[in-house]
């Protein structure tokens, strides 16, 4: 597992916005601020690949990206690959990295302004995403305005508590997929995490599926965008522009 990479720290007031012409859509995604696995003094944060795949497709859409952190400013990452030149241009872009290295917190945005929100993965969510009151006010709120939700891998943590205006769950009743219980489990991280990510869905009434391990799987359930794993993530960007289009 890659350690946590530093990016250069700043901690603005508020969710720091790219510069896409106001023609296309806004699209806000959250980071998890967490940076270790548990007790075990192993790094994670949120994960890079993760990121920068549905920001490259929904950019090229021409809409706008905004970012925040749990905790605001600079967020633990994994999934950093230097060789990457995806990730280095986009760690190096004055849209991307370095409006994460300012990341507003949740708490700071009017979710009524965003037309999709995009909940990144990364083992850290477990921990700070699912009860963050912020975190589930801007599901909620984007979702019943009619706006697009999606998650990748752990990034679904944010949904499991989320109830909509008439007591219901968000996931109730929707196809969706996250990271297995079977793949926490195969890397022994089952007894580390603070949930079963798959159970804790299916529990609130979504109806759950994937992909063998490491491969791609997307789905799409009405205005609900979940992807399996990091594999997942052009094929998740594409499904919220496709939506984002309609």
């Amino acid at each position: 597992m890659n350690p946590p990479t530093p990016l250069k720290p700043s901690t603005p007031p508020a969710p720091t916005a790219s510069t896409t012409p106001p023609s296309g859509k806004k699209v806000l995604f959250v980071l998890t601020s967490h940076g270790e696995l548990g007790d075990s003094g192993e790094p994670t944060g949120f994960h890079l690949g993760e990121t920068v795949e549905p920001w490259q497709i929904l950019r090229e859409a021409g809409h706008t990206v905004d970012f925040v952190s749990v905790r605001g400013g600079m967020p633990p990452m994994i999934g950093h690959d230097p060789a990457d030149a995806t990730h280095r241009d986009f760690l190096a872009a004055a849209d991307g990295g370095a409006l994460i290295a300012g990341a507003g917190r949740p708490e700071d945005v009017d979710a009524k302004a965003y037309d999709a929100v995009y909940f990144v993965g990364g083992h850290g969510t477990m921990w700070d995403f699912r009860d963050h009151p912020a975190i589930g006010s801007i599901a909620r709120t984007v979702y019943e305005n009619g706006g697009v939700v999606s998650a990748i891998c752990h990034g679904p943590a944010a949904l499991v508590d989320v109830r909509l205006a008439d007591g219901s769950h968000l996931v109730a009743g929707h196809r969706l997929t996250a990271f297995s219980d079977e793949s926490e489990a195969s890397r022994g991280l089952d007894t580390v995490v603070p949930f079963a990510l798959q159970t804790a869905l299916e529990e609130r009434g979504a109806v759950y599926s994937c992909a063998p391990d490491r491969q791609p799987h997307v789905v799409v359930s009405g205005r609900l965008v979940t992807g399996q794993n990091p594999q997942s993530g052009a094929g998740l960007g594409r499904s919220v522009a496709a939506l984002l289009a309609d």
